[in-house]
């Protein structure tokens, strides 16, 4: 029996608040949910983002009283819908917030979390300089989110370059690789589609990376092109540079297909650094 699922990704853009991005999300969410949708993925900072100089500064709140985090655990219980939510600002334990995603279940419960482990802390020239660290409390675990529909591995945004983390989630069973991000549109012009379909083929996986799009309120600008990527690290949808969602049926199946000739999750050599 082939295993289809139907999965749609939200490209949004960047807002200052939670009230406004919730009237750009749920729209969206309605029209993937409309389209057929058994999954929605949203991007990193879905629940706001802005920037203070080199600085992030989500909006954020307590995990148990955000309201995007309750508002999309509502929308999902309505809908019946599985929703990866790439992830929100919430207040940290020591002044900072953690960039944190959920896997919401089709009655709205959290079925998993995943605090991001690699923060984005560089400087790509004299004016751009980016210190995620200044913010956010980092994550130390590797996440894969076990639902009836397919497994998923969480990642997110500069995680995305570290590709030893996603071939520890395919080598722990996830069949979905998801990397929500807002990737900045200098470096997402240059590594954004090569990243996305290398980590696919080396881990013979669905890349599925639901993205940010257009300026940050406070300076900055993301690069959108949300994509779907397939275990031959084909594109199969790609969002652009505009809001919208982007959907995809993906068959489950060519994960083995795909493996099947190239086995190189299996072929591991230890090796001495000399």
């Amino acid at each position: 029996m082939t295993r289809f699922l139907d999965i749609a990704c939200l490209q949004l853009r960047p807002m200052p608040d939670m009230e406004t991005a919730l009237t750009e999300a749920l729209p969206m969410c309605e029209q993937a949910v409309t389209g057929g949708a058994q999954m929605l993925f949203l991007p990193e900072y879905c629940g706001g983002l802005k920037s203070e100089g080199a600085a992030v500064a989500p909006p954020s709140a307590p995990e148990e009283d955000h309201l995007f985090l309750r508002r999309m655990q509502e929308f999902a219980a309505q809908h019946g819908v599985w929703i990866n939510l790439g992830s929100v600002a919430v207040d940290g334990p020591d002044g900072r917030i953690i960039n944190r995603g959920f896997m919401l279940t089709p009655d709205g419960n959290i079925a998993g979390r995943y605090d991001k482990i690699h923060l984005f802390d560089i400087q790509l020239s004299a004016d751009e300089v980016y210190r995620e660290s200044d913010r956010v409390d980092p994550g130390h675990c590797a996440v894969i989110h076990q639902t009836p529909l397919a497994r998923v591995g969480h990642a997110i945004c500069y995680d995305l370059r570290f590709s030893h983390l996603f071939r520890a989630l395919a080598q722990g069973g996830a069949e979905i690789l998801a990397c929500p991000a807002a990737f900045t549109a200098k470096t997402g012009a240059a590594h954004w589609h090569v990243l996305n379909r290398a980590r696919a083929i080396e881990t013979t996986r669905f890349v599925v990376s639901a993205a940010m799009t257009g300026p940050i309120p406070g300076g900055g600008e993301t690069y959108g092109h949300s994509l779907i990527v397939d275990p031959w690290g084909e594109v199969l949808a790609d969002g652009g540079a505009g809001p919208g969602v982007v959907a995809a049926r993906i068959d489950l199946d060519r994960i083995a297909e795909t493996e099947g000739r190239i086995p190189s999750l299996m072929n591991d050599v230890d090796f001495a650094r000399v």
